[in-house]
């Protein structure tokens, strides 16, 4: 069981997407806990954003190959560790604030830095905020077709 499987999951702007887990039967380390320990570092890493939905317990039991109850432990050990929540019938999402998310606040950072230097030279170049809306619009779609293509070509 030690093959890669990839998973696919709902991002947290409702696109399909795929997780890989690597699971070892033959290792001393339980199902569960391989489970959950790869979520919380896709999590951690920021692979897995805030309001991503994960499978369901079966769907992810059935991908993996593997008793629902395995998926359900790690799950609940998730959502004890308070990185991810369950909405009843919606789904599982990831946290919106996980705890000891380094990866969050280093996003949020590099996004302040990255806006600043944005609004500098687009001031510089005379661009209206209209203007610089729509450019931005524009290529976030475009980089978002371009990325969803990519990952389910794979």
């Amino acid at each position: 069981m030690s093959n890669p499987r990839t998973v696919p999951f709902v991002d947290e702007k409702g696109t399909r997407r795929k997780m890989t887990l690597r699971l070892d039967a033959k290792i001393a380390i339980p199902i569960f806990e391989q489970i959950r320990a790869q979520i919380s570092v896709m999590i951690a890493v920021g692979y897995l954003l805030p309001n991503c939905r994960l499978p369901t317990i079966r769907e992810l039991a059935d991908e993996l190959e593997i008793a629902p109850g395995t998926v359900a432990r790690s799950y609940t050990e998730l959502e004890r560790d308070g990185l991810i929540h369950g909405k009843g019938r919606r789904g599982t999402f990831v946290a919106n604030e996980p705890p000891h998310s380094e990866a969050l606040q280093e996003r949020r950072l590099r996004l302040q830095e990255a806006t600043l230097r944005f609004v500098y030279e687009l001031r510089q170049l005379g661009i209206s905020a209209e203007e610089a809306h729509a450019a931005l619009n524009e290529n976030f779609k475009s980089a978002e077709n371009h990325e969803t293509l990519n990952v389910e070509d794979h």
